[in-house]
């Protein structure tokens, strides 16, 4: 039986956790963390909660700390997550970048944060939908989380009768899966079409280059302010400026980026990038005749940009 933390020891693990991950966990959430320990206690043969946190202080604790938060990470996600976002993507942003790509005829997509998987593999089967309308691309789909774990479970394509029946629509499982022992494992021609990367979002990812569209759905829910700040201020580096960000449904940038502005309803969750020569723009006196009244100054949170304003918000 594993005794109740003290307030010193989850203040401890949670801190060792976000600085892994930059999740953070609330105190209300102890007893998930409390849960989760017992994973690890059992890995590395742990009698305690004090064990395990002198273990991580210990300058060899590297490993453990990070097999900590691999486990207390909330690995929640299912085959076409938010519809809405999804239907989107499919109407609205798909065939905007199929037109504005027609000479070079490529289209990369990140799935940052895509867990065991099902994320990256709808985003595969919804373009192997549309048939011939993209016969002759080059479409990239990188896959990326911080869960080595989680990776392995995803590049396998495994995935059980319970998983397959969250979202996944039966004429896709049919299509695209067969049946094997452990339950339905996703066809060769899906999962050749997902590059599976290790990549923390904590930290610099500049190496995988520059995408069409991110998707990043319901994983800054798990962040402090600060960090959806730092986070949202690296993925616009690396969209192109006609590209598209794709959070969850119930996600939004207000407050947090000045750097994207909301698509116009209905495609909740969905954001494109807003040029530096906009951002600057608000920074700059008003032009009306006589006026001499200066235009309203970004409050750094995009809520007085031109683009958002144009967008509806």
């Amino acid at each position: 039986m594993l005794t109740p933390m003290t307030p010193q020891e989850f203040k401890f693990l949670a801190h060792a956790v976000k600085s892994c991950t930059g999740m953070t966990l609330k105190e209300d959430q102890e007893e998930l963390l409390h849960s989760r320990l017992k994973r690890v206690l059992k890995e590395y043969q742990l009698d305690s909660v004090s064990a395990l946190c002198g273990a991580i202080a210990r300058s060899d604790g590297e490993s453990l700390k990070w097999r900590l938060a691999e486990c207390v990470a909330v690995q929640e996600t299912y085959f076409f997550r938010d519809k809405s976002v999804f239907e989107c993507f499919e109407e609205r942003v798909l065939p905007s970048l199929l037109e504005a790509r027609q000479t070079s005829r490529r289209l990369r997509i990140w799935c940052a944060g895509c867990s065991t998987g099902q994320e990256p593999y709808a985003i595969a089967m919804a373009l192997a939908e549309k048939g011939d309308l993209l016969q002759g691309w080059e479409i990239e789909i990188l896959a990326t989380d911080f869960s080595e774990e989680a990776l392995l479970f995803a590049q396998k394509g495994v995935y059980s009768q319970f998983q397959v029946q969250r979202g996944l629509p039966v004429t896709l499982l049919l299509k695209y899966f067969k049946r094997v022992a452990d339950g339905w494992e996703i066809v060769p021609e899906i999962r050749e079409r997902v590059r599976f990367r290790h990549q923390n979002l904590m930290h610099n990812s500049m190496r995988h280059g520059v995408f069409d569209v991110i998707f990043c759905r319901n994983v800054l829910i798990y962040f402090d302010e600060p960090t959806k700040r730092q986070v949202l201020s690296r993925l616009s580096q690396q969209i192109q400026p006609d590209g598209y960000l794709l959070l969850g449904a119930t996600e939004s940038v207000l407050g947090l980026s000045d750097r994207f502005a909301p698509l116009a309803a209905p495609c909740p969750g969905v954001f494109q990038p807003i040029s530096a020569e906009n951002r600057d723009r608000t920074m700059l006196p008003a032009t009306g005749a006589g006026t001499g009244s200066q235009g309203s100054s970004s409050h750094g949170d995009g809520r007085d940009s031109p683009a958002m304003a144009a967008a509806g918000r």
